[in-house]
């Protein structure tokens, strides 16, 4: 039972990642002949600069893929633009095992796409490849260049920082209405700067635009989440016992974090939720006068799992999802006793709980009522005994309501 729940998931996980709906949306490109091209692409919302994308033409259900050797701009309206731009970048790395000795940048050319985010007198860039972030600049018609940061590790083998950027938009982008200190203050960051260059355009030039990312207005989600759960549990050592399955109602609560990219389709997930678990079981045996062992269960926890989830849109008001966690599980004083036919005790088993994986698949609809089929794997309640095997399995069947 548990193997085929584990692949119904698996398979259903597969089935939705092949036909969930692609998402494409009003831009255009700019071909290697400077033809601009209106067309549909597919907003991925990137976290990573993207060296390729797909577009759909008018009219057209085909699906192109450009990359930067065939696309100088593209752009979704409203939302990005990128443009492909052959620069001098540093990649040194901010991890200290691999960080550089060197004060200085270590610039080489690349042609890379770069993210639009003040265009102007005075416009700002954005680059970024995982940990790496960069960012560059231009003045009016003057060669796009990077703004310099970098850490580094100094002659005592402490972490200094090249800051060089703020002495470029000194010299290159004096206003009067900015104060000496808003230089020699200024983060390396993309709302720090993006505010610097707003504010020099507006000293500067009043025409100008800036492609500064939506707030996202939903970043948290808090659920209420009831849910029917069906448990099994065995465990062994000189006496095997197999419990029935016992279906039962429990309650958790879910605490959900969008992460800021991909079109707000990861996120972050926590749900403690009360559980518990009775049965009793007989088996004959020779061992022990009387000749019959009785088996009796009380478990009671505050599971919680902590994981991820992706989300799969269909509609406007309708998604699936698909998550995995990794489980952990608090005891709630929960004990096995043994004990021989007329009632005396064989022994007292304490319960504690190992962490197990946790995988689920449901649906959310108009992004407050969702339903979700989850399956906890076999995991060890008495991790305390090294010669007692046990494994106690859950399916459930999960409604939510999202009140947040």
């Amino acid at each position: 039972m548990k193997k085929q729940a584990l692949f119904l998931v698996l398979a259903l996980i597969i089935s939705i990642n092949s036909y969930s709906q692609i998402v494409f949306e009003h831009g255009y490109i700019i071909n290697q002949n400077n033809q601009k091209i209106e067309c549909q692409i597919e907003n991925q919302d990137w976290k990573n600069t993207p060296t390729s994308f797909r577009y759909q033409l008018p009219d057209n259900t085909n699906i192109i893929t450009a990359d930067i050797k065939t696309v100088k701009e593209f752009s979704i309206t409203g939302q990005s633009k990128y443009i492909r731009s052959l620069v001098k970048i540093d990649r040194s790395s901010k991890n200290i095992e691999s960080m550089s000795t060197d004060k200085n940048p270590d610039l080489k050319e690349e042609t890379l796409f770069l993210k639009v985010l003040v265009e102007g007198k005075a416009s700002l860039y954005s680059y970024n490849d995982g940990n790496l972030r960069r960012f560059f600049y231009k003045m009016d018609n003057t060669e796009i260049k990077q703004l310099i940061y970098k850490t580094y590790l100094s002659e005592n083998y402490s972490i200094a920082k090249n800051n060089y950027f703020r002495e470029q938009l000194f010299i290159d982008m004096k206003c009067e209405n900015i104060l000496q200190k808003e230089y020699e203050f200024l983060d390396y960051n993309s709302t720090k700067l993006l505010k610097f260059f707003i504010k020099y355009n507006k000293c500067s030039d009043t025409n100008f635009a800036t492609f500064e990312p939506k707030e996202k207005k939903d970043v948290f989600n808090l659920t209420l989440r009831p849910r029917l759960n069906n448990s099994s549990l065995s465990i062994s050592d000189h006496f095997d016992f197999k419990f029935d399955s016992k279906t039962n109602l429990s309650l958790g609560i879910e605490a959900e974090f969008i992460l800021p990219f991909n079109k707000n389709k990861w996120t972050i997930i926590a749900e403690p939720t009360y559980q518990y678990y009775s049965g009793e079981k007989s088996k004959q045996t020779s061992n022990l006068s009387g000749g019959e062992v009785n088996a009796k269960v009380d478990y009671k926890s505050i599971e919680l799992p902590i994981g991820i989830r992706h989300y799969f849109f269909l509609n406007n008001n309708s998604n699936i999802f698909v998550n995995a966690s990794l489980l952990f599980d608090f005891d709630l004083n929960s004990k096995i006793e043994l004990t021989r036919k007329d009632g005396s005790l064989v022994n007292k088993l304490d319960v504690s709980s190992r962490n197990t994986l946790v995988f689920g698949i449901g649906g959310k609809f108009r992004d407050r009522y969702s339903i979700e089929f989850r399956y906890l794997a076999g995991r060890k309640i008495l991790s305390n005994y090294q010669t007692w095997s046990s494994s106690f399995s859950t399916t459930s069947i999960i409604l939510g309501y999202s009140f947040f």
